[in-house]
This record gives structure tokens, sequence and C-alpha cells, in this order.
């Protein structure tokens, strides 16, 4: 025997629990761009001081270079000795 459906009922769906926000992840920090450097040996250092003009040597020690300092008064020395 068929019996006709007269009430029909729609199954709730479970209320699902919120999922807890997740932290997003870190951001990483950035990393400073790599720097070279050069190094200079004593030879080549020396071989740039000897090859420097007289004004750039005056330049440098009106910044507070000590050894064009240094090179300024020995000359001076050379000079005064030379008269």
């Amino acid at each position: 025997m068929v019996t006709p459906i007269t009430h029909v009922t729609q199954p709730q769906a479970a209320e699902q629990p919120t999922p807890a926000r997740q932290p997003s992840p870190p951001q990483p920090t950035p990393q400073p761009a790599p720097r070279d450097t050069v190094t200079i040996s004593a030879a080549a250092a020396q071989r740039q001081e000897l090859t420097e003009t007289a004004a750039q040597t005056a330049k440098e020690a009106s910044q507070g270079d000590a050894q064009a300092r240094r090179l300024q008064a020995r000359e001076a020395a050379e000079r005064k000795a030379g008269l």
C-alpha cells in the first residue's frame, strides 16, 4: 500500500564552529643588499698619495686628513731646509 507523504522536514545543518583565525605567517624582514668592500694595499695607497697634486693634498688637509697634514708639514720642512 502506498501512503502519500504529507509533511516533509528538512534536516537542519549542524552548526559548524567558526574556525579560529589563523595568524598570518610573519612577513620576512627585508635583508639589506650585500655591499662590496674594497681594500687597498699599503703600497697602492702610498702610490696614490705620491701621484696626488699639491692642490688635492691641501684640500684633504683642510678637511682634516691627518696624512695630508703630515705630508704638507714634511714638504714645508724640506722647502725650508733647501733655502
